[in-house]
């Protein structure tokens, strides 16, 4: 049977995507390969999110179209964001790309490269809603840990953000298909699950008339094997007393909180379409940690948006060093198409929106460093990801660190550790994001 590699790109929502795409593959009877050498047809799922991502998806999609000259590949199809949000301009302006895939068609994948194999060249979208999120999925990534993408689309219509026009509005799936789905991963030896979705403190309201994102998680933590749940993207203006109690007193929550926050300027929050100023943003942090003491907090900023004066920067420049997140991302402004923000006056030069950025960054960097410092001496459960023959120790990630995101813990060991399970871990010594440590034992069942 033909052979099929796939080439996922952007965020875990996306991933999911793309496992799912893999079991319909898979089931209908291609073989899956990671070799776009010796695959026959090759799929390129996209992120169209921001510039970067747009550049980045473009680059892989060049680089796959190689192997239509030094491989056996017949078929170059673009899945993904992208191809939803340019569709035909995809491939009228890459010709080297056979195919471009709405999100809307994922379900039809199977059809679609049987055709492109024949030389069928018909581009396919279909509606943003007809993508079946309960479609079963083949793990791109380890077999201990899996992204469970709980809702898609959003409904928040941020003036910067493009994902409502790309995905439509917020569209949750029940709490026993979720369930279902847990349970399946964690038969299959899934010990962590990360909840994701582009809201997950939205999730439920458009399914049930309320949020039931504490109701989800009450159900997933009485999965057997399932001993890490972390959830993603929770949004402050949602972040309930509820929540926070059961993160605090369940014991597979890990104390971890992602709560993009953008910036901390009203002004600024309010030209965003965010829903929280900054005193609620400052009593809402300061609630979080008297709750949850142990929190690890982590947010995602924005420098350079349309009209952000010196003054409003570095108003959030000493937000960010006083409150001192645990962990933090930033992007400069991107102006995207469609986008309420892309038409806003008072649009930035960039060298101003990275100059900034690198600011936030650099004192993010001496907060995260003192953060880390402080952990010296004490002893963390670590989950095992592998082995480092070069500087022959082992690695993971604790509770504090979201896979792909955040730092690694690295350890030595006097006896072998299984990957995929947990060890506990002393921490001796730190280096910037990252710690350092050793273990003479494993954590006993």
């Amino acid at each position: 049977m033909s052979k099929v590699s796939m080439v996922s790109l952007g965020c875990p929502k996306n991933q999911v995507d793309a496992e799912q795409m893999l079991y319909t593959l898979k089931n209908a009877g291609f073989t899956i390969t990671s070799s776009e050498a010796e695959a026959d047809a090759i799929i390129v799922n996209t992120c169209g999110f921001i510039e970067s991502a747009k550049a980045e998806a473009i680059e892989n999609i060049l680089e796959a179209a190689k192997y239509k000259k030094d491989g056996n590949c017949r078929a170059l199809i673009v899945t993904g964001c992208l191809a939803e949000r340019y569709r035909d301009d995809v491939t009228e302006e890459i010709p080297e790309v056979d195919v471009c895939v709405g999100i809307g068609a994922n379900g039809e994948i199977a059809d679609i490269v049987t055709s492109a194999l024949k030389g069928g060249r018909e581009n396919r979208y279909g509606e943003k809603y007809s993508l079946d999120l309960n479609t079963p999925r083949i793990l791109g990534g380890p077999r201990y840990t899996a992204y469970l993408k709980i809702a898609d689309g959003c409904d928040n219509c941020c003036t910067y953000c493009a994902i409502p026009k790309i995905r439509g509005r917020m569209r949750s799936r029940r709490i026993e298909d979720i369930v279902a789905e847990a349970k399946t991963l964690a038969a299959g030896g899934v010990k962590e699950l990360t909840v994701v979705a582009q809201d997950t403190t939205a999730y439920g309201e458009d399914l049930y008339g309320k949020g039931a994102l504490c109701e989800l998680l009450r159900e997933l933590v009485k999965i057997p094997g399932i001993e890490w749940i972390r959830t993603l993207y929770t949004y402050p203006e949602r972040i309930t007393d509820e929540f926070l109690f059961l993160l605090r007193d369940e014991e597979k929550l890990v104390k971890y909180i992602d709560m993009p926050i953008q910036h901390c300027n009203d002004r600024v929050l309010s030209r965003m379409n965010r829903k929280s100023n900054k005193a609620q943003l400052v009593s809402l942090i300061e609630h979080i940690r008297e709750t949850v003491p142990d929190v690890t907090l982590r947010t995602t900023l924005i420098t350079g948006f349309p009209g952000e004066t010196e003054e409003e920067f570095c108003e959030l420049h000493e937000f960010v060093k006083q409150t001192r997140f645990d962990r933090l991302g930033c992007f400069a402004y991107s102006a995207e198409e469609e986008t309420a923000a892309a038409n806003f006056p008072d649009q930035i030069a960039e060298q101003v929106k990275e100059d900034r950025l690198e600011l936030i960054m650099q004192s993010q960097n001496d907060i995260a460093c003192e953060k880390n410092a402080a952990k010296t001496g004490s002893t963390v459960k670590v989950l095992i990801e592998g082995y480092d023959d070069y500087i022959k120790c082992y690695f993971g990630r604790s509770a504090a660190d979201a896979p792909e995101i955040d730092g690694k813990v690295f350890f030595t060991a006097r006896k072998p550790h299984v990957i995929g399970e947990f060890a506990l871990v002393r921490i001796n010594d730190v280096l910037e994001y990252d710690l350092l440590g050793e273990t003479d034992y494993e954590l006993t069942e």
